[in-house]
């Protein structure tokens, strides 16, 4: 497997002392895992940020071998995880993301639908200008993978796209989350929580 494309960091999780295994979403090659050395290092720590687009080599010998990954940035997360809302925002497209899809099955309008979701949360001056997009993502990720999504993206003030993310709710918890429930579901409810509160 050798692998060079554009990704999207969605998840790192610590390998030994300075290692990290990461996992990246592509959009010709779906969701594909990567064994990061050096990870925690001090020059790549930076990198190894959910929300990150990074340059992504991947090699491995077998399909069943985790591959070694190299990463260069193309644009950092990093300034706006400073911030609680976008850095919870952040967090939980990302942890969706990482939780839902399915490995090495490519979904190229998720992929390009989360790369679009988290420009918004970084560069819109605020979460009206930004929320919306999420909940549209929220919707299109439960219909690309079958499970309904009707509708696009929400429109209108803050406080009816948080009744548009509360309706989605149930089913990102009953069919994307069934047995993670726990862990993910915590960053959504920190996120309504925030969004709540402006609305």
């Amino acid at each position: 497997m050798h692998v060079r494309a554009p990704a999207i960091l969605v998840a790192a999780r610590q390998h030994g002392e300075t290692a990290v295994v990461a996992r990246f979403l592509t959009r010709d090659f779906g969701l594909v895992a990567g064994y990061v050395a050096g990870g925690r290092g001090r020059r790549l720590r930076p990198l190894v940020i959910p929300g990150n687009l990074l340059d992504l080599q991947l090699a491995a010998r077998s399909d069943s071998q985790l591959p070694f990954a190299k990463i260069e940035l193309v644009e950092s997360r990093g300034p706006w995880l400073a911030e609680p809302l976008p850095a919870a925002a952040i967090a939980w497209v990302c942890a969706l993301t990482a939780a839902t899809l399915p490995e090495r099955q490519p979904y190229a309008p998720v992929h390009d639908a989360l790369e679009a979701t988290l420009s918004a949360i970084c560069h819109a001056p605020s979460a009206r200008g930004w929320a919306g997009a999420l909940a549209g993502y929220e919707i299109l990720l439960l219909r690309e993978l079958g499970y309904g999504g009707a509708g696009a993206r929400p429109t209108g003030d803050l406080a009816q796209i948080v009744a548009v993310m509360d309706t989605v709710e149930a089913a990102i918890d009953h069919y994307l989350l069934a047995d993670r429930r726990a862990d993910v579901m915590s960053a959504r409810r920190r996120l309504r929580a925030l969004l709540g509160r402006m609305a």
